[in-house]
C-alpha cells in the first residue's frame, strides 16, 4: 500500500500500538520543527504530526523544508491516511485534521475567521484516538492554539511537551500550555527530541492500557507502601480507589521518572 491509498476504517480492528506525537506552532514554527526533528534518531518507532497555522492560499513550503532535516519519510496528509511509524506527517493549510483509529481525516477548515484552532482540534482528537500514546508538544506560536488539546491529552493520560518560552521566537503558545498547569516537560526543542527518544520504547507508551493494569495483583504489597505514604501527606485513604487506575496513573509516574520498578515510585509519591 502506498502513501496515498485509501483504507477502509473498522472500528472493531486493533489499531497497532505505538506513539503518535502530535506537533504544534505557529509564528517561528519552522526554526523549532526543524531543531526538534533534526535532533530525532528516525528509529524512535513513533509517528510525528505537524500542525501549523498558515493561510488556507498560501502554499506551504514546509514538507519540502522539513525533508532536508530529516531521513524520516515525509508526507503531506491526504485524507484517509493511515498513519505508520517513523514516519512524519504534515497538515495542508487548507483543512482541518483529526485521527480515527489510527488514519488521518481531512476536514473542511472553518470559514469563520478568528475560529480556526487546528492544533487543538487535532490535539483533542489524538488524545481520544490514542489515549495514553497520545503525545502533544507545543512550540513556537502566538495566541494559546494547543492549550485546550494539551489538556485534553494530560486528561487521557498522554504525555505533554512545551517549548521553553526564552527558547522560542513567539512565545504565546508555550506560555499558555505552560500556565495551563498541564505540560509534563518544558524544554528547548533539541531537549524535548531527547526526552522523545528516551520514553520511546518505554511499556506505558507502547502497551495498551487494560495490560499495564494486568499485574496489579503482583504488585499489591507495593501498592500498600505507596497508599501508607499518600495516607501520611494527603490524610486520603486510596485504598478502595479503582486500582487498576491507580496502577495505570503510578505506571505513567514511572515512565515520567524513568524507572523500572514500582517499588522504586515510593520516593516519589
Amino acid at each position: 500500500m502506498t502513501h496515498q491509498d485509501k483504507v477502509d476504517i473498522n472500528p472493531n480492528t486493533q489499531t497497532e500500538i505505538f506513539p503518535i506525537v502530535g506537533i504544534g506552532a505557529s509564528a517561528g514554527g519552522l526554526n523549532a520543527f526543524t531543531q526538534l526533528l533534526k535532533a530525532l534518531p528516525i528509529d524512535t518507532g513513533m509517528a510525528f504530526v505537524l500542525v501549523q497555522h498558515l493561510d488556507p492560499k498560501h502554499v506551504s513550503l514546509l514538507p519540502d523544508l522539513i525533508r532536508r532535516t530529516t531521513a524520516m519519510p515525509v508526507i503531506e496528509i491526504s485524507d484517509n491516511l493511515r498513519v505508520e511509524p517513523n514516519h512524519i506527517y504534515v497538515m495542508p493549510p487548507t483543512h482541518s485534521l483529526a485521527l480515527l483509529h489510527g488514519v488521518l481525516q481531512l476536514l473542511p477548515r472553518p470559514e469563520v475567521r478568528g475560529k480556526f484552532l487546528p492544533i487543538d482540534d487535532f490535539l483533542i482528537s489524538l488524545a481520544q484516538d490514542r489515549q495514553n500514546r497520545a503525545i502533544g508538544i507545543i512550540l513556537s506560536g502566538t495566541a494559546s492554539d494547543g492549550t485546550l488539546g494539551i489538556q485534553a491529552i494530560k486528561t487521557a493520560g498522554g504525555i505533554t511537551f512545551a517549548q521553553t518560552e526564552d527558547s522560542a521566537e513567539y512565545e504565546g503558545m508555550p506560555h499558555s500550555a505552560i500556565a495551563s498547569g498541564q505540560v509534563d516537560f518544558i524544554l528547548p526543542p533539541k531537549e524535548i527530541a531527547r526526552k522523545l527518544t528516551q520514553i520511546a520504547h518505554h511499556p506505558y507508551l507502547t502497551q495498551q492500557l487494560v495490560i499495564l493494569a494486568e499485574d496489579v495483583t503482583a504488585k499489591e504489597t507495593d501498592l500498600g507502601k505507596i497508599f501508607v505514604l499518600l495516607r501520611a501527606r494527603t490524610g486520603i485513604d486510596f485504598t478502595y480507589y479503582k486500582h487498576t487506575t491507580i496502577m495505570r496513573r503510578i505506571k505513567r509516574r514511572m515512565m515520567l521518572h524513568q524507572l523500572d520498578e514500582i517499588s522504586s515510585v515510593r520516593q516519589f509519591s
